[in-house]
């Protein structure tokens, strides 16, 4: 399920999968395949982590990227899961040939 909530955002952020919702910075974003698909990327590895894990996971894995980058954006940009997410977001069937936790190869790269 895809909702739009314009100030739900921080600066250059415009999407965001919270099990089972996509949330979108603005209505015209639902066109968006791209984005979809990697915001789809994510609520498959929330599925696989039983979710709740998954927040722990990223939460932990950023913390550990901050302090190792000094930057937080930097961490989050190499982060395994959104590093999976950006590498397949524009191949729209990547999904159905997926692997599970495929994110895991991200981890040490």
């Amino acid at each position: 399920m895809i909702l739009v909530f314009r100030h739900f955002f921080y600066k250059n952020y415009v999407g965001l999968s919270l099990w089972p919702f996509i949330f979108l910075k603005n209505r015209s974003l639902k066109n968006d395949g791209v984005l979809i698909n990697h915001e789809k990327i994510h609520l498959r590895q929330q599925q696989e982590l039983l979710i709740i894990p998954f927040y722990i996971l990223y939460l932990l894995e950023w913390t550990v990227r901050t302090i190792l980058y000094l930057d937080s954006y930097k961490a989050y940009q190499n982060l395994s899961f959104e590093r999976e997410a950006y590498l397949h977001e524009k191949n729209l069937d990547y999904l159905s040939s997926r692997k599970s936790f495929s994110f895991i190869k991200y981890l040490c790269r």
